[in-house]
């Protein structure tokens, strides 16, 4: 199996500014983590292009298009406690946007079985009217509505630590896409309690797993059989789309779950497994230690190409089987009309 490999160097003109945990040197570390994996050969190299208007507005509104381009042309700015833009950062976010629709396009014409989307800045926390948490635009939002206009139904899953509140709102009401999301909590922006199901006609695409600090690979990959694997096939997705934070891994310096880098190459092979190949997108999210984002990344990309690693041993026995119980029932008792 191949794999697109998308990036840009402007994702490195993106400077929240000094001592900020999203920074630059995130990108390099995942791009050479990649490398000396021995994974670049397998991949196919494509430069984004940046998404249109009318892409961004299907998930945004003009607004919040027009104020983040207003910030970048001032030089840049500070948009909440967490979240700032340097006068490059509103470029780099189109391009990042950008990369889902022209790694569909590069899919759809069969030149390989999936696509990484190594971006920055992150995306699922920015909402229709809000950037928030590190992130400007909502890539993987951009993506998923693009297909779900052509009439596909997109499975997204979101395994970064941070339950990725963005997406959820884009698509709470959508019943074209749902929306699973393992994370920590409690933890920042606390959202994603299990009895979050969508609403309206999307009611129950939204699936939350809430999952205790110290939370091990055997309790994710619990969750993906009990809870993820049964509304797929229910849902029955013809594109799966994953959100790949890798700062669920121990060393993350700003989470507490208990994952390895080969956590993540069994979590990616068995969720994209949920859709044919050619028909797989996967876009960079969080994860703030180097070494543990350049092994973690490099994992993620060898299950996309079918060369399995593992860095470090896939972990287990830490607590959240019965949280994983606990959302079923939570669930059933949201959904009981």
């Amino acid at each position: 199996m191949s794999a697109l490999l998308l990036t840009h160097e402007r994702y490195l003109e993106h400077d929240p500014g000094r001592g900020h945990p999203e920074r630059p040197a995130r990108l390099r570390a995942v791009l050479d983590g990649i490398e000396r994996a021995g994974l670049r050969e397998a991949m196919v190299e494509l430069t984004p292009r940046s998404a249109t208007r009318e892409e961004l507005e299907r998930v945004h509104d003009p607004e919040l298009i027009d104020r983040l381009a207003g910030v970048g042309e001032a030089g840049g700015g500070w948009l909440d406690a967490d979240t700032a833009m340097s006068a490059a950062s509103f470029d780099a976010a189109l391009l990042a946007a950008g990369a889902g629709p022209t790694a569909i396009e590069a899919l759809d014409a069969g030149r390989a079985s999936s696509a990484f989307c190594a971006v920055r800045p992150p995306g699922h926390h920015a909402t229709p009217a809000t950037a928030m948490g590190f992130c400007l635009l909502n890539h993987i939002a951009v993506a998923a509505a693009a297909l779900a206009a052509r009439d596909e139904r997109v499975l997204i899953v979101d395994y970064d630590a941070h339950h990725g509140n963005g997406t959820q709102d884009i698509f709470w009401s959508d019943p074209r896409v749902a929306y699973v999301s393992l994370h920590q909590h409690p933890l920042y922006p606390g959202t994603g309690d299990d009895r979050e199901v969508g609403g309206g006609p999307g009611r129950g695409t939204t699936v939350n797993v809430p999952l205790p600090p110290g939370a091990t690979g055997d309790v994710y990959r619990a969750a993906v059989e009990a809870l993820v694997a049964p509304v797929a096939a229910a849902f029955d997705p013809t594109w799966v789309l994953l959100s790949a934070g890798f700062d669920g891994h121990r060393a993350d310096p700003l989470t507490d779950l208990g994952l390895s880098s080969g956590d993540f190459a069994d979590l990616t092979a068995e969720l994209l497994a949920l859709a044919p190949a050619g028909r797989r997108l996967v876009f960079l999210e969080g994860g703030y230690d180097l070494d543990a984002l350049a092994a973690s990344a490099a994992a993620c990309v060898g299950a996309m190409v079918g060369e399995p690693l593992h860095p470090e041993p896939p972990t287990a026995g830490g607590p959240g089987r019965e949280q994983v119980r606990a959302v079923g029932l939570a669930r059933a008792a949201a959904l009981d009309p």
